[in-house]
């Protein structure tokens, strides 16, 4: 079992999960209106979204001026989808999947899911189990049932008020990255619980 890396993850600051819930809400926002909603110095807002930018959760645009003046650099989340689709996390699902092809192949007891789901949604757990290690979490995929369990939420301590923000952030995310991934699944919902560090996400087939 892996140790959750909440201390290196691009979202391990309640910052970034702000900045990455407005991105996520409406594409295509300048510095200055992040500044403004979010109460952070320019240069710290700039800082956040460079590190989100790396971790393939936010893309960068020039802005389409019709009248003269230095146009704006918009920042919009990275969906998966042709017109917002990052190329780190295109590399990263990619390389999600070559390393999972690897892994069946010296482990073939681990090919399960491609005979249960098709080797495109095993792609795409390939990719989304290293996102969410990657977030801090230690994912358990149940591909019968099509559920992620999370629990215990690493985040769910130190963020307990803000949890409905960091479920909605996570839920994007996880989408960004199966639509990245491409193939059939598509992350549904966050089943909620009363416990804060319970956590399980339902996949869907589409």
């Amino acid at each position: 079992m892996s140790t959750p890396r909440t201390g290196c993850s691009a979202i391990s600051s309640y910052s970034r999960v702000e900045i990455l819930a407005l991105v996520q809400a409406r594409p295509e926002w300048p510095i200055a209106e992040l500044t403004e909603a979010t109460g952070l110095h320019a240069n710290t807002v700039r800082e956040h979204l460079q590190r989100l930018i790396e971790a393939g959760h936010v893309i960068r645009s020039t802005e389409h001026r019709a009248t003269r003046g230095r146009p704006r650099t918009l920042y919009s989340a990275a969906t998966g989808s042709r017109e917002a689709s990052s190329p780190i996390a295109r590399r990263k699902v990619h390389d999600a999947a070559v390393r999972g092809d690897v892994m069946r192949r010296v482990m073939p007891w681990t090919g399960s899911s491609v005979e249960s789901i098709g080797r495109p949604a095993t792609h795409q757990l390939d990719a989304i189990v290293e996102h969410l290690a990657d977030s801090g979490f230690d994912p358990v995929v149940d591909e019968a049932d099509l559920t992620i369990s999370l629990s215990p939420c690493p985040h769910a301590a130190s963020q307990a008020g803000h949890r409905q923000t960091l479920c909605a952030v996570h839920l994007g995310l996880m989408r960004a990255v199966l639509t990245e991934a491409g193939g059939p699944l598509r992350a549904s919902c966050i089943r909620s619980s009363p416990h804060p560090t319970d956590c399980v996400v339902e996949l869907a087939i589409t």
